[in-house]
């Protein structure tokens, strides 16, 4: 694999976001590695639990927005996202959440966009001091969060706090994440 590594040993399969020089960002290779990863540990006997981590100084940046999408011919930029998001991601994000096995997110740096649903999919998120959640899709991007960010957060810290992070695309620090849940 390119993207990511997977080990497996003593009962925990680590899943490692291994793209350090663009902050672990995913792009189509990264989403087909993790989705095949996923499925090698849900019926592997040996994994009893999954961990994701990021290589490098960030878990996650998000979307690789210089990538080449998987855009159809004549689709619009619009459009081209739309089927980005149908075909890949977001059925990585249901594959990680619908899991039969625990996952823990071990979050080191930054999980912005995308990586922060990644880690909010988990089902425990253990983050370094230098760990910081940002949802960059509306202030920044124009986009609306998806990759479970709209449907996880507001359940984890309540619906003023995710609105008031959606809508600003603040940056959470670790401790303060861990004040609010």
């Amino acid at each position: 694999m390119e993207t990511i590594t997977l080990e497996i040993e003593n009962g925990f399969a680590l899943l490692t976001l291994n793209r350090p020089e663009v902050l672990n960002s995913i792009n189509t290779k990264l989403i087909a590695e993790v989705r095949s990863a996923v499925a090698e540990v849900a019926t592997n006997n040996d994994a009893r639990v999954l961990v994701i981590t990021g290589a490098g100084r960030g878990f996650c940046a998000g979307a690789d927005l210089a990538a080449q999408g998987q855009r159809e011919e004549g689709m619009t930029i619009g459009q081209g996202v739309a089927h980005g998001m149908t075909i890949g991601f977001n059925p990585m994000m249901r594959e990680i959440y619908n899991l039969p096995k625990p996952i823990v997110a071990a979050v080191n740096g930054v999980a912005a966009g995308g990586g922060a649903g990644i880690a909010l999919a988990a089902d425990i998120v253990i983050a370094s001091h230098s760990a910081s959640f940002v949802q960059v899709f509306g202030p920044r991007l124009g986009l609306i969060p998806d990759l479970g960010c709209t449907w996880h957060l507001p359940r984890l810290v309540g619906r003023a706090r995710a609105l008031g992070l959606a809508l600003t695309g603040d940056k959470l620090p670790a401790e303060t994440a861990a004040e609010w849940g």
